[in-house]
């Protein structure tokens, strides 16, 4: 099944966030060009993790917390994240001032060229 032009650009958001940096559902919706559409971004993590060997676990909520239920891979997440450097409180929040992953104008350029490419590619 063809990807949208949309869930290209969320799968390439979601592959460019480096370890130990997080980013959220919305901030990837933002950078893929649809500030609202931050439950499309679930979806694509839902649908496409696996099969494009995403780093799902670096995208949480927007107040630096982990979506999923401890059914969904909760734990995993943690563990991941952890293992990556990225700390946690004690309630389980990330500092989001700490390790938002927010891209440089090269990451960015980077970025948006890699969406065009797999459009292109695609398309």
């Amino acid at each position: 099944m063809a990807k949208t032009p949309f869930t290209l650009a969320v799968i390439e958001c979601i592959r460019a966030i480096p370890k130990g940096r997080v980013a959220t559902y919305g901030g990837i919706a933002r950078l893929a060009g649809s500030a609202r559409a931050a439950r499309q971004v679930v979806r694509v993590l839902h649908t496409c993790s696996r099969n494009e060997e995403l780093p799902w676990h670096r995208v949480v909520n927007r107040e630096g917390r982990i979506g999923l239920k401890s059914f969904q891979g909760a734990g995993d997440q943690l563990r991941l994240l952890k293992m990556e450097g990225v700390a946690f409180s004690v309630d389980e929040a990330i500092e989001l001032n700490s390790f938002m992953w927010l891209p440089t104008s090269s990451e960015l350029a980077t970025l948006h060229r890699l969406i065009a490419e797999r459009k292109a590619a695609e398309g």
